[in-house]
């Protein structure tokens, strides 16, 4: 969380509420209930997309019954569309959107490419790391924060739905710890599978061993 962020609205607004089917690459599909915003802090783009019964998981979270399963998932081009294996980001991706299809929920497709860099200067972070630096390293080499993603927004999101607690689906404990500090309550947290490669694999290690994500890469 900046420590110098400006004033932030407390309150969103849903603008647009639209079905959109999806079809993966794979064959899987499912349909979204895709919302839009208003008064968003950061004042960026950001989607949820409500998958399965989620009408059903927030009324039995009303009810005292189990939380929603939710993603908060940070967009990533490269991964996501086109495929690359210098991450996981495509396959969590796909991963969520059948778990949370099943289970009934929400993800939140966050405009955060490269934790929060951008497009371009997340590019040169993969040149420093064929130097021989880790991600967050090559980060912090190019004068920009190891992660400066902020989780506001999504709980400006989650709550413009009427959720207030969730199960999280992530491996990153400071997707956690944000939301709550936020005012969501993280009943549980869920994670997701490992999806390694020969291409990811170091970027896995230093997200496990740098940031504690919650990952067996064995």
């Amino acid at each position: 969380m900046p420590e110098n962020s400006s004033p932030q609205p407390l309150e969103a607004r849903v603008r647009t509420q639209v079905q959109v089917p999806l079809r993966f690459a794979d064959g899987f599909t499912a349909s979204a209930d895709v919302f839009t915003f208003r008064n968003l802090a950061d004042r960026k783009e950001h989607l949820l997309l409500g998958l399965g019964d989620w009408q059903e998981s927030l009324a039995r979270a009303r009810e005292g019954f189990e939380a929603p399963l939710v993603r908060p998932h940070s967009e990533c081009l490269t991964g996501d569309v086109l495929g690359s294996e210098r991450c996981d980001c495509g396959p969590q991706l796909r991963e969520a959107v059948e778990r949370i299809s099943k289970a009934g929920g929400f993800l939140l497709y966050l405009r955060q490419e490269g934790r929060g860099i951008g497009l371009y200067a997340k590019l040169d972070a993969y040149a420093l790391q064929d130097d021989g630096l880790d991600t967050y390293a090559a980060n912090v080499a190019l004068g920009r924060g190891e992660d400066e993603r902020d989780y506001f927004v999504a709980a400006q999101m989650l709550r413009a739905v009427g959720v207030g607690s969730i199960r999280l689906l992530s491996n990153n404990p400071d997707k956690a710890r944000q939301l709550g500090a936020y005012g969501i309550t993280v009943t549980e947290r869920v994670p997701t599978a490992a999806h390694v490669s020969a291409a990811n694999v170091r970027y896995l290690a230093a997200k496990r061993d740098h940031t504690a994500h919650t990952l067996d890469l064995a």
